[in-house]
């Protein structure tokens, strides 16, 4: 009965209700919207980033990430590593990894040279997908960044010259032809990654068979992060080896990604103040308006307590009709996003490259992202629903009949 009454109260007034709904729609709309927006380019951020090369997890000998010097080597023993592995780690890859000077003619660029096992690469970044041009490596040959071909005028199947500094201050050098051409998601990666078989990269900076300069743990979800990093951190505390997470790796990306949230928490609290300052208009007027008509149940014998809980349905269905249908537009609308992302220019593309990151902004369709604005939206009705009730506790009804 009470949940009939309190719907056909609201509609006593339509215009009042539909102001104050509306209201609601737009803050509720424009905080999914943009959340899921936030979210999306940030996991598409992390994609480019963190899955597509650095992985979640990485160890390599003390201090390596630092100096990234080729000097700084760890021994790998396969089996003897397996007993410090969670069980969310699927995969141990192998990387050996150091700067060189790339020369085709005349042209010259720097370039990270990075030696890899093929297998285990692509099971962790998926490169072959990524092949514009030729194929994968095997045991000989140059996978190269798109934006190095472009960087140097070369083409598929040239040969590259490369010039470092190998182990212990011998002389890298060597040509290799270029088997095989890939386009990164990062801009940065894209214009100097270069990868080799990791044998072929041992040779070349004259290292052992079993020394790496890091290892890339090959996750199953990236919620097991914690643990792989928990696990590994205890089982290696005697070893003279590093352990991070992308966060240690990069702090930059971490940082950022920080002062964007807030800044969309302060533009959310924005929003929910919008709502609570139009639902508290409601709800003054409707005590106002309507004090004669509590008088009149009251003195009739209608109990405050159920005269409250039917102000508080009333208030609670009109925030949750604008809350709904503000959720469901943005449903579309992110879904729209999601599978059609918009695509950045001019300067704001520079600055998402600056940063490693592909230019566009996709949405993430995120459930909890919508149910955490109708509880917002429950919870901010509740909050201002205190102010009928203690109107009510306080009515004396010959009162209100009197005004």
């Amino acid at each position: 009965m009470l949940f009939r009454l309190a719907w056909r109260n609201i509609w006593r007034n339509k215009r009042r209700t539909l102001i104050t709904a509306a209201s609601v729609f737009f803050a509720v709309f424009l905080a999914s919207s943009l959340a899921c927006i936030q979210k999306g380019t940030w996991d598409h951020m992390l994609d480019n980033v963190v899955n597509y090369y650095f992985g979640y997890v990485q160890v390599h000998a003390d201090g390596f990430w630092d100096d990234r010097s080729i000097n700084n080597l760890m021994t790998y023993d396969p089996q003897d590593f397996k007993q410090h592995l969670s069980d969310q780690v699927s995969d141990v890859v192998p990387r050996l990894e150091s700067f060189a000077l790339a020369s085709v003619g005349d042209q010259t660029k720097g370039v990270m040279l990075v030696g890899i096992d093929p297998e285990k690469e692509d099971a962790l970044t998926s490169i072959s997908n990524r092949l514009v041009q030729g194929r994968m490596i095997a045991d000989h040959g140059l996978l190269v960044g798109e934006g190095i071909l472009e960087n140097l005028k070369i083409k598929l199947n040239d040969t590259m010259i490369l010039i470092s500094q190998g182990y212990h201050g011998a002389n890298a050098a060597n040509q290799y032809p270029i088997v095989g051409v890939v386009h990164f998601a990062s801009p940065e990666l894209n214009k100097q990654l270069v990868m080799m078989p990791l044998a072929q990269a041992q040779d070349f900076f004259g290292t052992n068979n079993n020394q790496l300069t890091s290892l890339v743990m090959n996750i199953q979800a990236k919620e097991a992060v914690p643990e792989v990093l928990t696990t590994l951190e205890s089982s290696l505390a005697e070893d003279p080896l590093e352990v991070m997470d992308w966060e240690s790796m990069m702090p930059e990306l971490t940082q950022a990604k920080a002062l964007d949230t807030a800044g969309a928490n302060i533009m959310l609290l924005i929003l929910y103040i919008i709502i609570s300052f139009g639902i508290f208009g409601t709800i003054l007027m409707m005590t106002k308006d309507r004090a004669y008509e509590f008088g009149i149940l009251v003195s009739i014998g209608m109990r405050k307590g159920k005269l409250m809980f039917m102000l508080w349905l009333e208030i609670v269905m009109i925030g949750l009709i604008g809350a709904l249908v503000g959720i469901g537009v943005s449903m579309l609308l992110v879904k729209y996003f999601e599978l059609n992302p918009i695509k950045l220019t001019g300067e704001f593309a520079s600055a998402y490259e600056a940063f490693g990151m592909e230019p566009l902004l996709p949405a993430a369709f995120d459930i909890p992202v919508f149910l955490f604005q109708a509880l917002a939206v429950l919870i901010i009705t509740t909050v201002m629903a205190t102010y009928p009730a203690y109107v009510l506790w306080k009515l004396k009804p010959v009162e209100a009949m009197k005004n």
